[in-house]
């Protein structure tokens, strides 16, 4: 794929990066990444991605958008409110970079039907703020050998970690199981700062990009963990379970199953 004149202009500053290049452009514009979540994390991530260069994106939401939430979530806008959230991420990705090819799954995504939905693409962006999606990604992904970046946000807090089969741990290395109910509270009931969900879904564009490209050293075995109110990030390593049930030497999970019934059984646990 030969970059045009415009297309020239428009990432001319990617084109000046020796890790990026002609070359490196050519498969930005020929890849393609599943961005689950169209709230805080995933107008960001979406958003570079698209102004990247990544020739599709797909975009998984069946929620619409409500005025609570342009606090955070900068694909939309107040004419958008009432509107479904992959529509309005989709023409704001389209008006941003026409290269970009942007597929709605106006749906929440299920152990049903990710596995048809994930054959389409090479990368996966988890942009969710529900457990039980987390777990679903993740093991589908392991299970598919796709690239996966999570990420998470409360309060002021944000983290990410890139898992890639075969070449590290996965979430369930680090939660076997679903943290109890005691554990904090998610993003509708504190938070979080709208910036944090900018800076961790940056964080997990450049992750995805790093990917793609296959340079830098992505966060793979290591998880960023961001405070912004104290201005401070640290790494936490992470070690690849042998005992893990999804990509460990004996996995017991080798299908997907019913993740919101798996944390509802953790939960009455």
């Amino acid at each position: 794929m030969a970059l045009t004149e415009r297309q020239k202009e428009r990432y001319s500053r990617h084109l000046r990066l020796p890790e990026i290049g002609k070359r490196g452009q050519e498969r930005l514009l020929g890849a393609n990444v599943l961005v689950v979540g169209a709230g805080g994390l995933g107008s960001a991530a979406a958003l570079y991605l698209a102004a990247a260069g990544v020739g599709t994106i797909g975009i998984a939401d069946g929620d619409v958008v409500e005025l609570s939430n342009l606090q955070r979530q900068i694909l939309h806008g107040t004419t958008d409110v009432g509107r479904p959230k992959t529509e309005s991420a989709a023409a704001r990705l389209r008006d941003l970079n026409p290269d970009v090819q942007v597929v709605e799954h106006r749906q929440r995504l299920t152990w049903r039907t990710l596995p048809g939905i994930l054959e389409a693409y090479e990368f996966v962006v988890d942009a969710t703020d529900s457990v039980a999606a987390r777990y679903l990604l993740n093991d589908a992904c392991v299970l598919a050998g796709k690239g996966l970046c999570h990420g998470a946000v409360h309060a002021f807090e944000g983290q990410v970690m890139t898992i890639a089969p075969g070449r590290g741990p996965c979430y369930r290395c680090l939660y076997p199981e679903p943290l109890a109910p005691d554990s904090p509270p998610g993003a509708q009931r504190a938070g979080p700062l709208g910036a944090v969900a900018g800076v961790i879904g940056a964080i997990q564009a450049a992750e995805t990009i790093k990917l793609i490209l296959g340079v830098g050293k992505p966060l793979v075995g290591r998880m960023l963990v961001c405070d912004l109110l104290c201005a401070s990030c640290r790494e936490v390593r992470i070690a690849r379970d042998a005992e893990c049930a999804v990509c460990g030497e004996h996995p017991a999970v080798t299908e997907l199953i019913d993740y919101g019934e798996f944390c509802r059984r953790r939960k009455r646990r």
